[in-house]
């Protein structure tokens, strides 16, 4: 199809015009014909199907019948306001179609006594049928029009609707593109491709989503957009990571030096597993290429991906350069300084910790030492890319739970280099695999898919509001052997709109059940000040308090090996990655370890899910992809990343085979032809050039 018609206004479309076209445009987006042509139907109907009026039930949702017109009128409501109503009988009873607004071009319309039909969604009030805002045309216009028995139906809108913009309309203004175009639609798959996997051409499958003539010519039109959509998706971002590699270079980390040697012979405290030395040697491996290093780590609850981070951090200085770790929270922070200090210790590395939170002095010390170089490794939070913080040479940044930093946050550490840092970006949450290979997908990805040997699974257990007496005698039985409790509430404050347990009652709740002297009780929420939160996980650390009462401030991060009980009450509130977090804070001692879900009695058929899937396995990655099904990927991703993906056919979660289909043969044809040079590759080119010129969405990751 030719661009000057792909670009034209869809105001000059048949049935549209310049007072729909603003409507449009700012409820849906659509500016021109392309838009419109790439605006996919959410559903088809099948209009073969009419239905007699003393058939009609509340429980369906739209309908078509043959009748006719018998009366109209306008009724007043409201201020100055009128609807138009109009009477619609067959031979088997009568019903109300009724406008509120925008119905005058359509009473020249409405012949009492012309066969006529209607379509739209029912209603049900005072023992009558009624038909808002319904879709109708004569009886002759209907045949005339009815080229198959499927009809599209497009996503709209309140005010679409309420302005008469009716799935007609935008049928209506498709049918006219089409007509207009003398050429069919550019081909931009290869042929041998297309050839392979038997796709339709770009032209049928775009008319066939629109005005499919059977099931089949649609599911033949879907598999091609939805292939199509993801394979350039996938080009884009394996192109992307080539690039890379071949333009941006990075520090040469040649050598295993002293440092390292010295820790990981000596001072390494327990034995890594065989994923984490597979993942150590990925990662020697990319910052020895002389390309910059760009790597995910991704690592269930408790895999170990600290020691990795910090034999990496080892690895910097003996090759003359600084590192740094970022977090997203002062908890995290002080938690990865804490572990990484008392780990470093006997290596004598100098570590320190620059947070919201530090003294003016203690700032002034650090800008210091990282100026002269004699810092060799900086934990922080948001912190470390203040203009202030400068270093000597940063050769490695580390960002831990990396989906919490927006774009600019994480690019203003890569400035503070001349050549940019080594990039490892690490995450607790594991990541479903369909989403990693469609928002990583220029990465290179390691995984710790292994625990450290002797630990327990934990058991998890889903426990209502009738088994609470027998909770508080279990928590006390595990007291008694010393170990200790958190209970997590969803909120601070009891919230008149949700009907939960709050902290503060829980709060009462527990200091009545463990009282003084002999429990003692720590409060930590999001509220409190960092010193207060600090010296209430001190507290709870030192095995001063038997029971932490906490809001998720403690889902990442915290790590109390003596900690053997997560209680999280109103788990139904919580989504699935949460309760695998929360849960991940307990299981980090040799001891057994329990997660008690508490809900209320009625559960929602996803809550049923959630916790069902948390009883069943500890496996994260299992339990991403069941979050990726339930949720989708737009919650899973986060605000900070939301649009990202902006399929518009395709789904990560229903097309998961198309997606790793579409990646097996992206990575083919750029092994075959790196730059698409060759001719019969010439419009594939062209189209990723404009994709990657107009939407550069992947600049996210670096």
């Amino acid at each position: 199809m030719q661009a000057d018609l792909l670009q034209l206004s869809i105001e000059f479309l048949k049935g549209v015009g310049p007072q729909r076209t603003v409507v449009i445009r700012q409820e849906l987006g659509i500016a021109t014909v392309q838009d419109l042509l790439y605006f996919f139907p959410n559903r088809y109907l099948d209009r073969t199907r009419y239905y007699k009026i003393n058939e009609l039930q509340q429980s369906l949702a739209e309908v078509q019948i043959i009748g006719q017109i018998t009366s109209i009128k306008e009724v007043p409501f409201g201020k100055n306001r009128k609807r138009l109503v109009a009477s619609f009988a067959d031979a088997t009873g009568v019903m109300e179609l009724v406008w509120f607004q925008g119905y005058k071009y359509l009473i020249e319309k409405l012949i009492p006594g012309k066969p006529m039909v209607i379509f739209g969604r029912l209603q049900y009030f005072n023992n009558t049928y009624s038909m808002p805002h319904p879709e109708i045309e004569s009886l002759e216009e209907h045949k005339i029009g009815l080229k198959s028995g499927l009809q599209a139906v497009y996503p709209s809108t309140e005010k679409l609707n309420n302005r008469g913009i009716s799935n007609r309309i935008f049928s209506k203004a498709l049918e006219h593109a089409f007509s207009m175009a003398n050429q069919p639609f550019e081909e931009n798959l290869p042929l041998e491709i297309r050839k392979e996997l038997r796709l339709v051409s770009k032209s049928e499958a775009m008319v066939a989503m629109h005005f499919p003539k059977s099931p089949d010519q649609l599911t033949k039109a879907e598999s091609r957009l939805k292939f199509e959509e993801l394979f350039f998706v996938q080009l884009q971002l394996i192109t992307k990571n080539i690039v890379q590699k071949q333009r941006i270079k990075g520090y040469v980390f040649n050598s295993v030096g002293e440092n390292f040697n010295t820790f990981y012979h000596n001072h390494l405290p327990f034995e890594l597993t065989n994923a984490q030395k597979r993942v150590v040697k990925e990662i020697r491996k990319d910052m020895a290429t002389g390309a910059q290093m760009n790597r995910l780590l991704q690592g269930d609850v408790g895999s170990g991906k600290t020691i990795v981070a910090l034999l990496c951090m080892i690895l910097a200085k003996d090759n003359g350069f600084q590192s740094c770790l970022m977090a997203p929270t002062e908890i995290l922070a002080n938690q990865h300084f804490s572990g990484l200090t008392e780990l470093a210790k006997p290596a004598g590395l100098n570590i320190r910790l620059l947070t919201g939170s530090t003294k003016k002095a203690q700032r002034q010390e650090i800008h210091e030492m990282l100026l002269d170089g004699s810092l060799d490794m900086l934990i922080g939070t948001h912190a470390l890319i203040e203009d202030t913080v400068q270093f000597k040479q940063l050769g490695l940044a580390i960002i831990d739970e990396q989906h919490r930093f927006g774009v600019a946050q994480r690019s203003k550490l890569w400035q503070k280099s001349v050549v940019p840092p080594h990039v490892l970006v690490m995450t607790a949450t594991p990541i479903p695999r369909t989403l990693a290979m469609s928002l990583y997908g220029d990465l290179d990805v390691s995984v710790i898919d292994e625990l450290p040997p002797g630990r327990k699974p934990i058991q998890t257990l889903h426990k209502f509001e009738s088994a609470r007496g027998n909770l508080y005698h279990f928590m006390r039985s595990e007291i008694a052997k010393g170990r200790q409790i958190y209970v997590v509430y969803p909120l601070i404050r009891e919230s008149e709109k949700l009907d939960l347990k709050d902290l503060m009652e829980g709060v009462d709740t527990l200091s009545r059940e463990f009282p003084l002297p002999d429990y003692a009780i720590s409060i930590v929420h999001g509220q409190m000040k960092p010193a207060e939160k600090d010296f209430e996980m001190k507290r709870f650390i030192e095995k001063q308090t038997q029971i932490m009462v906490a809001t998720t401030v403690i889902e990442v991060g915290v790590n109390v090996p003596n900690a053997s009980v997560m209680v999280i009450e109103n788990a139904e509130r919580f989504g699935l990655s949460q309760l695998h977090q929360l849960r991940g804070r307990v299981g980090r001692g040799a001891e057994q370890s329990f997660c008690i879900l508490m809900t209320g009695n009625k559960l929602s058929k996803e809550a049923k899910k959630r916790m069902e899937t948390m009883v069943r396995t500890n496996d994260g990655f299992e339990i991403a992809e069941v979050d990726l099904e339930l949720r989708g990927p737009g919650d899973l991703m986060g605000t900070q990343q939301s649009g990202v993906l902006a399929l518009k056919i395709a789904d990560l979660v229903k097309d998961k085979a198309v997606l790793q289909q579409a990646r097996v043969f992206a990575t083919r044809l750029l092994q075959t032809d790196p730059g698409l040079v060759l001719p019969e590759h010439e419009s594939t080119r062209q189209h990723l050039g404009r994709l990657m010129q107009d939407k550069n969405l992947w600049n996210f990751i670096s």
